[in-house]
């Protein structure tokens, strides 16, 4: 299989030949992870029991659904990826906001599919084997995760997804059989000394429903296009490739987090997770633990590390795709290690994706908007300005930049921010509001408002209407 060499730039229409099929084994077989999974311990080590649990994540997952989903119809009329797509809205250099927003939220999951990968696999390794589970064995684990990931990622899409279409079937397999590893121990009661994480019920689940629940679909705002830029408008209906979105992100999400938030509950894991799900696993099950772990991290941080090259390919143009992957491979690593030997994991996993949900649901939400607001109609060529080191074209506005846009989603960010409740930090609003987090209702609805007020007097940019970039940038 060749490796793929594209980066940001426009897919041709004879390289288009993904589906809708596609879009479901790549959303379905990537989110079958450890990485995934983990989600689904959160609202147990919130103290929440089984109903509880299960209503927060399922709410909050149709809810993330329902928002990021029509994302993906941008990049099928572009045929470039998200964040390069926004430039149609926020500048083909205000279109950095995307970039960066996707490389930080890619960066994090990617350290955390290979954070708690590499710890399952020691733990099951150890108990299977009897190998030392001290720090040169936790390296030895995450350079090899992070090695076959990077390889993974650079050869690109096509191999990428062939290994989703694998991992749907066998880690539905392996899922299944874990049922029954774990059926014996389980229970509804949530781990004894858990309390409730903010002191009452409603708060709690409230903070599950975004932590555990919406983070899901959230994660992709800016992942999507990377698939959906693949497949052909002229062979696949709009409302095909929609409803392939929305089946793959909620099943591709909900199964993996039900079967964390089951296999939590049976191991007693409270404050930990991949420690308690080792020792408590069936013996006959330590060896499909073992390949979830290993083949399910590789499929799920390939995907993540791949569209992280491309947003550091989109922010630096003159860097290839290949050798941005690789880049940002080393820095998701020197998180991992971060992450194991210095974070805690319920705190760190917990703000990280609060405080990421609050910065970039409004350049969803915003960029939804410019999307209804054009019509599902753009000028591909015009979006590449930044990535030619070019000027001018219907999307260049201010010297590349859409001031409107850009103010409305620094206020909706600030306001997200603003309203944020984590273990490591907490914003002034949460006093106002009993505790409780709306950080992503707060950040999405003034970044909304705030971009329809200021382009309400507006027509959205006509690409017929203005003439091909021109001249070489300084």
């Amino acid at each position: 299989m060749p490796m793929e060499q594209r980066g940001v730039d426009t897919i041709a229409e004879a390289e288009r030949t993904s589906g809708p099929r596609d879009l479901i084994s790549i959303l379905l077989g990537s989110n079958l992870c450890l990485g995934v999974i983990v989600f689904g311990w959160l609202p147990v080590s919130f103290g929440l029991g089984l109903w509880p649990a299960v209503t927060s994540v399922v709410v909050g997952t149709v809810v993330g659904v329902a928002v990021t989903a029509p994302l993906a119809l941008v990049s099928l009329r572009t045929a470039t990826n998200l964040s390069t797509s926004s430039g149609a809205f926020f500048g083909v250099r205000g279109r950095l906001v995307g970039s960066v927003v996707g490389l930080l939220l890619s960066l994090g999951y990617t350290a955390l599919t290979l954070w708690i990968g590499g710890d399952v696999m020691l733990g099951t390794l150890a108990r299977l084997f009897g190998t030392p589970t001290g720090p040169v064995a936790h390296t030895l684990v995450y350079v090899l995760l992070a090695g076959c990931t990077v390889v993974a990622a650079v050869y690109g899409y096509r191999l990428l997804l062939r290994i989703s279409r694998y991992l749907a079937v066998g880690m539905t397999l392996l899922l299944a059989l874990g049922i029954l590893a774990y059926a014996g121990d389980f229970t509804t009661a949530p781990p004894p000394d858990t309390p409730y994480l903010l002191g009452s019920f409603w708060p709690t689940w409230l903070l599950s429903a975004v932590a555990a629940g919406l983070s899901g679909p959230v994660a992709f705002i800016t992942l999507l296009g990377d698939y959906t830029r693949y497949v052909s408008p002229e062979r696949h209906s709009t409302r095909a490739v929609w409803r392939a979105t929305c089946v793959g992100l909620f099943l591709g999400l909900l199964v993996p987090q039900l079967f964390g938030t089951f296999t939590a509950l049976a191991a007693r894991a409270g404050l930990d997770y991949a420690g308690p799900l080792v020792a408590t696993a069936a013996p006959w099950y330590l060896l499909p633990l073992l390949i979830a772990a290993s083949a399910g991290s590789v499929g799920n941080a390939g995907l993540m590390l791949y569209s992280m090259g491309l947003d550091l390919d989109a922010i630096v143009p003159r860097a290839t795709r290949a050798m941005a992957t690789l880049v940002v491979a080393a820095v998701a690593t020197v998180f991992v290690f971060v992450g194991h030997f210095a974070w805690d994991a319920q705190s760190a996993m917990t703000s990280f994706v609060l405080l990421l949900t609050a910065i970039g649901t409004p350049w969803a939400v915003i960029t939804l908007m410019g999307h209804f607001r054009c019509g599902g109609t753009y000028d591909p060529e015009a979006l590449q300005v930044f990535n030619r080191r070019a000027k001018g074209g219907v999307y260049w506005f201010r010297a590349g930049w859409e001031p409107r846009a850009t103010l409305a989603w620094a206020l909706g960010a600030a306001v997200g921010l603003a309203a944020v409740s984590t273990p490591l930090y907490e914003g002034p609003l949460p006093a106002l509001t009993g505790g409780v987090d709306l950080s992503f209702i707060l950040s999405g609805l003034v970044g909304g408002v705030a971009y329809a007020a200021l382009t309400a007097l507006s027509k959205a940019p006509s690409p017929a209407a203005v003439p091909e970039p021109g001249t070489a940038a300084s």
